[in-house]
């Protein structure tokens, strides 16, 4: 079909064309032959690449110009970043775009001013308990990734939030973006939407397996792979390096990302053409200049400038940008990476190779074989529209398995169906809490009236749904976050407000016994942190290495003091269980120490990207926490808790605290400010800011902008 034919809007079209594009892909005909523009809600269920986002652009610019708004839902923080990009681009139609991707404790009432709303999951379920006018004006919900409603951690959020909106009467179009999933038609059905289901690839898909030496498609074509001492994954990397294209190696641990990437930028430097070699060497520039150096960053930067690079969540977010942003420009020729990226922003390669088809399975304690929709979710990034005839996906076999069964089983073998996550204790207890918050009284038969409609009841039956809610509400009664009276459910002045923080209640009762146990003038600097790291809301949390042992015993008994509540060795359980925990702790308090990332790195074992979700998770943990003590008129601890998380959001001791709150001041020069004797705004706005600039590390630039900064308070 071509565009002019899909009945758009004249000034689309020529915005479309502009792309590349004259005629609309097979699963954007079909979308639009369902009912796409007149509002019809829709599952597209279709590989990577094969145009969702168009589908969902075209979309949101017929109900924006209608005068609704559009809701776009992303599982990650990075994907939404990107949705956010691209439809900012509808700016030339008057359409405006506006992101949100935290703080839950606000309201998000402000975004109600944008046409196009951009949200994590998460987000909007926190804005859902605000009870936000502008949702009422919402005339279409985008959910991507909606198969990720079977996701252990983001499942239960994805499948509660659509079940409200549903609930909730709303005249919107709902439209779900899927990968190939095996249930798509139960998925429809539940979400009381049509189906869009197809199969096409922009990129035909070339499905393969090694086997010593030579590497075995599904079309029956076989292709010699030289063996070298680089080992199988880098040798089907490299081969398809020699015909011009790049390659995407997935591995099941960030160690053996690292090690492949580093094995990898032995020999891809020698595809780089001048022009490459010199963004290559931008790249890694960029990458020393960027973040704090560490071990961890300057091996990268050394192999990103030979064309090769590693992608793990250990990483600053700043450095993944840039290796996707130089890997997308085709200077990076080799990305090994850990199979989060699959689900994450749209990086495609000409071959992906699969070195690992096992992972760690915590409740079996041992590896087991990736499922089938894992397999997918990596082969959908094989194929580069515009670049590549063919995409090829290459599994690397473990010794022990067939290289035939192996192909057959993932090549052949359809996706496993979506199956719902909603029923864990902490997952029901979460969000019975945000059903009842979200009230103004509640009976039970309402609460079982929302659960009924969820993915979870469709598989359970009622009855089951039904004890399921009866559990959550008991824990809810019994630890005093609800109350009844008569045959309806209120919150608590405490039930409501952890709703509005967005903590599972366990957190809450934790930071409440906390602060009913804290004694008055006393220091809790290291207890506060326990308590933060030890609650089901933290991660990472970075479990005890055997290694560690006498260093989290020794920080154990040196911050006794600061414990709220001591755990003996006479309690050899719950002190044992507190010395698990001590490592995550350690390293917060390493953070606040001022500690750099690399002596947290060689010291602890913790990469910086981990630090970095740690210090942010901790960040809206102590504000949890500090609103907690305010309720229960506990103003020390309050005191305490919020200054402690100054303290973790700029890496500082507490005598840096006041400097730190200036824009462009950081925990470098902060310290050089007050080692310089500025220990005070007072005293940096009494300085003449000629004195202010010749303190290493901030220069001319940045003390100007301290001057007017200090002016002004």
């Amino acid at each position: 079909m071509k565009i002019e034919e899909a009945g758009l809007a004249q000034e689309l079209c020529d915005f479309i064309r502009e792309k590349g594009i004259v005629e609309l892909y097979p699963p954007q005909e079909a979308a639009v032959k369902a009912g796409l523009l007149e509002g019809k809600s829709l599952v597209v269920s279709s590989p990577t690449a094969s145009g969702k986002t168009l589908i969902a652009m075209v979309a949101a610019y017929a109900k924006a110009k209608a005068g609704r708004k559009v809701v776009y839902l992303a599982p990650l923080r990075a994907l939404a970043s990107e949705k956010y990009g691209e439809f900012s681009e509808l700016a030339r139609f008057g359409i405006r775009t506006a992101i949100s991707t935290g703080d839950y404790d606000s309201s998000g009432e402000s975004l109600g001013k944008a046409d196009v709303i951009v949200l994590t999951n998460e987000r909007f379920d926190s804005i859902m308990r605000h009870r936000v006018a502008w949702i009422e004006s919402v005339g279409l919900f985008v959910a991507d990734e909606v198969h990720l409603a079977g996701n252990d951690s983001r499942g239960p959020t994805l499948e509660m939030m659509l079940t409200r909106v549903m609930h909730m009467g709303l005249d919107a179009q709902i439209l779900s973006l899927s990968a190939t999933i095996s249930n798509a038609p139960e998925v429809a059905e539940w979400l009381g939407s049509g189906l869009v289901q197809t199969d096409w690839r922009p990129v035909p898909l070339k499905e393969g397996v090694y086997d010593y030496g030579r590497v075995m498609f599904d079309d029956g074509e076989e292709r010699s792979i030289p063996r070298t001492a680089y080992g199988p994954p880098v040798e089907v990397a490299m081969d398809t390096l020699r015909e011009g294209g790049q390659a995407l190696v997935f591995a099941n641990t960030r160690r053996r990302a690292v090690s492949l990437a580093t094995r990898a930028a032995e020999l891809s430097q020698r595809f780089l053409s001048l022009e490459e070699r010199k963004a290559a060497s931008e790249a890694s520039r960029r990458i020393l200049a960027s973040g704090e150096e560490t071990s961890l960053s300057r091996l990268l930067a050394e192999i990103v400038g030979k064309g090769a690079a590693f992608h793990h969540a250990g990483l600053e977010p700043e450095h993944r940008k840039i290796v996707e942003d130089y890997y997308r420009a085709r200077a990076i020729k080799v990305l090994a990476a850990t199979p989060t990226l699959a689900q994450g922003v749209n990086i495609p390669a000409r071959r992906v190779v699969i070195a690992d088809v096992t992972r760690y399975d915590a409740e079996q304690g041992g590896n087991a074989g990736i499922s089938v929709l894992e397999y997918r979710q990596m082969a959908g990034r094989a194929g580069r529209p515009q670049y590549d005839a063919k995409g090829e996906t290459v599994i690397i076999p473990p010794p022990s398995q067939p290289a035939s069964e192996l192909l057959e089983h993932y090549a052949n073998q359809p996706p496993e169906p979506i199956e719902s996550r909603l029923s864990g204790e902490g997952a029901m207890r979460f969000h019975t809490l945000a059903t009842v918050a979200t009230s103004s009284g509640i009976s039970k038969g309402g609460i079982d009236s929302l659960f009924g409609r969820t993915l979870l009841a469709r598989r359970t039956g009622e009855g089951e749904m039904r004890k399921l809610t009866e559990g959550a509400l008991g824990y809810l009664l019994g630890e005093r976050l609800v109350e009844s009276h008569g045959d309806l459910f209120y919150p608590t002045d405490f039930g409501r407000r952890v709703s509005i923080l967005y903590v599972d209640p366990a957190t809450g009762v934790a930071f409440r016994e906390a602060v009913r146990k804290a004694e008055e003038g006393r220091d809790y600097t290291t207890g506060l942190l326990r308590v933060v790291a030890e609650t089901p809301d933290f991660e990472p949390k970075f479990p005890l290495r055997s290694k560690d042992y006498e260093q989290a015993m020794a920080y154990l008994e040196e911050h006794a003091s600061e414990m709220i509540r001591r755990p003996t060795t006479r309690e050899f359980s719950e002190y044992d269980r507190v010395l698990q925990g001590m490592r995550t702790v350690m390293a917060l308090g390493g953070w606040i120490d001022e500690w750099t990332e690399d002596q947290l790195l060689s010291r602890l074992g913790v990469e910086p990207g981990d630090l970095h979700r740690a210090v942010d998770n901790a960040d809206w943990l102590l504000h949890a926490l500090t609103e907690v003590a305010r309720l229960f008129a506990r103003q020390d601890i309050a005191g305490q808790a919020d200054l402690l998380r100054r303290r973790v959001e700029s890496g500082v001791g507490r005598e840096l605290v006041e400097l730190t709150s200036l824009q462009g001041v950081g925990r470098v020069r902060a310290r050089a400010l007050y080692a310089a004797g500025f220990r005070t705004l007072e005293d940096l706005k009494e300085a003449p800011a000629d004195r202010l600039a010749a303190v290493g590390k901030v220069g001319a630039a940045v003390a100007r902008r301290i001057k007017e900064q200090v002016s002004r308070r």
